[in-house]
């Protein structure tokens, strides 16, 4: 049986109902903007999008350069918990949401939540990653959020259909908000400075 350490175990754990969450509103947030916002069309379903990728890669290499100007761990895990919890709790924001403005602050916000999240999560997982099972590991982690959002986005279509969209958002900021928590449980594995393994000088061979 091949091990895994904790803290790729929590990661991918983490991610897993990260994209269990987000897939359940992946199939219907088309539907639900055009047909709960005022004024919502199919361009606006395209401009929403735009907004969070934009917004996410515009910020994402600026955060992530200054964190790797600090040493050590502590720093990513800060802005990879509170930017979990922030876009996790987006989701709540579009049950009130009536207008398209309030579509595009909130994916703003998301935006620079996950711009938080990303490199940040990739950074710990590359650092924890157990040597020699690089491959291995990632390929977990493929699988699992494969796994999730693919069975959520059959599930979160049929929720809506049966309980409508305010109770699936309300899972997705749940399962959201979980990963978060599940986040926690690394913070004592957290790197306090640069981990390397320390390089002794060649010893001179007599001749």
């Amino acid at each position: 049986m091949i091990k895994i350490n904790r803290v790729i175990k929590i990661l991918i754990t983490s991610d897993f109902f990260l994209q269990a969450g987000w897939g359940l509103s992946g199939p219907i947030f088309a539907i639900f903007l055009t047909k709960q916002i005022q004024g919502g069309d199919i361009k606006m379903v395209g401009f929403v999008a735009t907004t969070y990728w934009i917004t996410k890669s515009i910020v994402q290499p600026l955060i992530a350069h200054q964190l790797d100007k600090n040493h050590g761990e502590k720093d990513d895990f800060k802005f990879l918990v509170i930017g979990m919890y922030v876009a996790n709790l987006i989701p709540l924001g579009y049950i009130f949401s009536t207008q398209p403005w309030h579509i595009f602050t909130l994916e703003v916000v998301r935006g620079l939540a996950m711009a938080c999240v990303i490199p940040t999560w990739s950074g710990i997982f590359t650092r924890h990653i157990d040597k020699g099972r690089e491959a291995f590991s990632w390929s977990l982690e493929s699988t699992g959020i494969g796994f999730a959002a693919g069975a959520a986005g059959a599930l979160g279509g049929i929720l809506v259909s049966i309980l409508g969209f305010k109770v699936v958002f309300v899972l997705v900021s749940l399962f959201g908000l979980l990963s978060s928590s599940t986040l926690l449980l690394i913070r004592k594995n957290i790197f306090p400075k640069d981990h390397f393994v320390p390089r002794l000088p060649p010893l001179e061979k007599p001749f």
